[in-house]
């Protein structure tokens, strides 16, 4: 009986020691990305995972050699905070995750990276926008786009050179579509247009009680901070209720699905337009092979911000390869591997080169307003890019 309860307690200590490892040995390393994997934005969320799983798969090597097992730990936030800070309490709590690639939304962003910085761990963000993300000057995190205080401006700059003297803004009520639209709102009265109304909503389908007084003001131009699956269904209703002004949106906007739901409403009357940190793939010179070899591993051209998840995953696997080497080819500590991403200078990503600043911002980031031109979701990428700007962040 002693020497079954002695044997018992091996088992038991050797299980304990693997759950300790992450369950794959004592030299397992973890990368998490947390993304929208179900509900009305996995069009983008899961593209952002599978930039991420591209890049971890191509460039995981260095860390191989020196004898890591390296794995990716997807996570669904369900672009909703409480189960984004839910997932963000596991990811913390298991010790083979040195970094985490995330989030789509900065209402997620913001309030699970907060455990993130807690716990040291590293996270680098592909696409969220809002000033709060960086500017609470957490080291563990960072994002590779711009920032919403300069994206409403240059969507405000971009109206006031079509000419719009009037705007109606809308906005989804969440951190991100609330503040850009704001900004916008600043800036479009500082150039001289006037705001004929500022509205939020959480409503996705029923957009009666705000066609109304929208109808009734007659906008040239309506700007509506949020995200594709509600806007989209906000600019066909507008349009079949015989809205034929502008609409301008941002980079929540940016989703083939939205030329689904809005099908040819979304190029009626005066057009669409949206600014974004993240052009189509194609735009940045060194994402060729990326198109190529993500077309062929998913059978589709990546969606919006599929490349800035695999340049935050490509920063993460660069971080823990050289925290490892400083700790002699050793697993390295949380805090090494925050502060070996923050050290990277003139990182070579696929959408361009990468330095971070104090804060975890790219010290110029790019923005862009794009034309759609196509109701065809097909050809969403194809959409041309009116302007093109490159703009360092706020002080």
């Amino acid at each position: 009986m002693k020497r079954i309860s002695f044997v018992l307690g091996i088992v038991i200590v050797a299980s304990l020691g693997l759950s300790a490892c992450g369950g794959g040995g004592a030299k397992t390393i973890k990368i998490a990305t947390q993304s929208p994997l179900s509900g009305g934005q996995s069009a983008i969320g899961v593209d952002i995972k599978n930039g991420a799983e591209l890049g971890l798969e191509q460039l995981k090597g260095p860390l191989e050699a020196m004898g890591f097992t390296v794995q990716l730990a997807p996570w669904d936030d369900q672009a909703n905070p409480d189960v984004g800070v839910s997932n963000s309490k596991q990811i913390v709590a298991d010790p083979a995750v040195l970094c985490v690639v995330g989030h789509y939304n900065s209402g997620v962003q913001i309030p699970s990276s907060e455990n993130y910085h807690s716990s040291g761990l590293a996270n680098v963000s592909p696409a969220n926008t809002n000033p709060k993300v960086t500017d609470r000057g957490y080291l563990e995190v960072n994002r590779i786009v711009g920032r919403d205080d300069v994206q409403g401006v240059v969507g405000a700059e971009f109206a006031n050179s079509l000419g719009v003297k009037t705007v109606y803004i809308l906005h989804d009520k969440t951190t991100y579509g609330q503040a850009i639209a704001e900004y916008f709102k600043r800036q479009a009265e500082a150039l001289g247009m006037q705001v004929l109304g500022f509205e939020g909503t959480e409503e996705k389908s029923n957009f009666d009680p705000l066609l109304t007084p929208m109808l009734a003001a007659n906008p040239e131009l309506v700007y509506f901070g949020g995200i594709f699956d509600q806007i989209a269904v906000f600019i066909k209703q507008a349009r079949e209720k015989g809205y034929e002004g502008t609409f301008l949106s941002v980079d929540g906007f940016d989703s083939p699905e939205a030329a689904n739901i809005a099908g040819e409403t979304i190029t009626a009357g005066g057009g669409t337009y949206y600014t974004t940190v993240a052009g189509p793939a194609a735009l940045y010179p060194g994402t060729a092979k990326f198109q190529e070899d993500f077309a062929a591993k998913y059978g589709a051209a990546p969606k919006p911000f599929a490349a800035q998840g695999y340049d935050s995953m490509s920063i993460c696997l660069t971080a823990i390869e050289n925290a490892a080497k400083a700790n002699n080819n050793q697993i390295p500590s949380r805090p090494a591997v925050a502060e070996a991403v923050r050290a990277l200078t003139d990182f070579p990503g696929i959408t361009g080169t990468i330095n971070f600043n104090s804060k975890g911002d790219l010290t110029t980031a790019l923005y862009f307003v794009i034309q759609v031109v196509s109701a065809d979701p097909g050809k969403w990428n194809e959409n041309p890019v009116a302007e093109t700007l490159s703009i360092a962040p706020p002080e």
